[in-house]
């Protein structure tokens, strides 16, 4: 059986997670809002170490001078008391009716410059409070007919602000980078950077790419219907993983924000895999926070909201017991080999070979059988899968 969270765990939460009432497109909230001080208590009962938030979540959209500090100094209160960090911070550039047509790329070079100005502010406030991540989730970034939106515009607007957030934080000398959170459509019809793929596509286009990288979702790559353990391998293979959402994800459809693991719980499994272990060949492990970005059902009360809390971090800690089972089994390993999936890793072309000895070599083509791989020997790899569906069952 996993062992209970501990800081070690780098489990983190967003404020507006568990702060979630229960609000969506066809009903009104089904809970109370909870305070910051309560939240953070709760999280430290949990064994979380982190909390993130954006600005509105905080204090509203808004607010005065004073109404802000007083929020930020009750948020210090609580993480000087409870030992909780803040390792992200991200702004709300989505809810207020200014930004409807985006922050960032809104046809309005008013609400541009507006939203330019509340990032800059929030910046300031992530590196006080020393987080190390800033998130941008352009939720409004895109449109839902494509008469209203020039691309090749918008993109040259996002990428301007993103060059102006870089420029911003090296002069001030602060310890933080950037993270772009793709989706591909919700609220928008259509949003820009959508995967991980355009994201990585964006980023070097940047003045400063060593700054940016990535926070992908569980939910947002599988409601495009991919794979999101093979999308974090691309971002981990380009140094670009900086944050990352977990959560579950039924199919094609609306955002869910289940539970992690309680959606595609193979998927779920190969990703903690890779992220703990660095997937069969080995390679670079994620060591940043284990951030879920999830909603608590509207179904729930509060001692279910913390239910579902505390279910995101034991179904993680299970995988990963799960996961280093799964690579400890020797039949495993030898189900590996035989399906040459540690042969991957050997370079296709030999230690100084070049094109022309690959040429001259005639058992690479003229007297390859390509035919015997017609009734031949086959890869095994649903024998593989059987292997992970069995641990993952805690029948191994």
């Amino acid at each position: 059986m996993a062992s209970a969270p501990t800081r070690d765990d780098k489990f983190s939460f967003g404020l507006w997670t568990v702060g979630y009432n229960g609000t969506d497109p066809f009903g009104g909230p089904t809970r109370k809002p909870l305070d910051v001080v309560h939240v953070v208590e709760k999280l430290d009962e949990l064994g979380a170490y982190g909390l993130t938030f954006h600005d509105d979540d905080l204090f509203a959209f808004g607010s005065s001078d004073a109404e802000r500090q007083t929020q930020i100094d009750r948020l210090k209160g609580a993480l000087e008391a409870t030992g909780i960090i803040v390792p992200m911070v991200t702004t709300n550039l989505f809810s207020a009716p200014v930004f409807k047509d985006g922050g960032f790329t809104s046809n309005d070079r008013q609400v541009r410059r507006f939203a330019l100005r509340k990032v800059l502010r929030n910046i300031d406030l992530a590196a006080e409070l020393g987080a190390k991540t800033f998130v941008m989730w352009g939720g409004r970034e895109g449109a839902e007919y494509d008469a209203a939106k020039d691309i090749r515009s918008a993109l040259e607007r996002y990428r301007e602000a993103v060059n102006l957030l870089g420029d911003y934080v090296t002069d001030k000398g602060y310890d933080l980078k950037f993270a772009i959170e793709p989706k591909p459509n919700e609220p928008r019809g259509d949003i820009l950077l959508p995967t991980v793929g355009h994201a990585l596509a964006f980023i070097d286009s940047l003045e400063r790419p060593e700054l940016v990288g990535l926070n992908p979702e569980v939910g947002h790559e599988q409601m495009a219907g991919l794979n999101f353990a093979a999308g974090i391998a691309q971002a981990l293979y380009h140094g670009k993983l900086f944050h990352i959402d977990l959560n579950g994800q039924r199919g094609i459809k609306y955002d869910q924000d289940l539970v992690f693991g309680h959606g595609d719980l193979h998927n779920a499994f190969a990703l903690v895999d890779l992220l703990e272990n660095g997937g069969p060949n080995g390679g670079p492990a994620y060591e940043g926070p284990r951030h879920f970005d999830y909603k608590p059902s509207r179904t729930e009360d509060e001692t279910g909201v913390w239910d579902s809390a505390a279910a995101n971090m034991r179904t993680y800690l299970l995988l990963k017991e799960r996961a280093a089972a799964f690579r400890a089994d020797p039949e495993v390993q030898e189900a590996l080999e035989a399906a040459k999936v540690l042969e991957l890793a050997q370079p296709t072309l030999g230690d100084g070979e070049s094109y022309d000895d690959l040429l001259a070599d005639r058992s690479a083509f003229e007297d390859f059988d390509a035919s015997a791989y017609l009734g031949g020997k086959g890869f095994g790899f649903v024998r593989l899968q059987q292997l992970a569906t069995e641990h993952v069952l805690g029948a191994r």
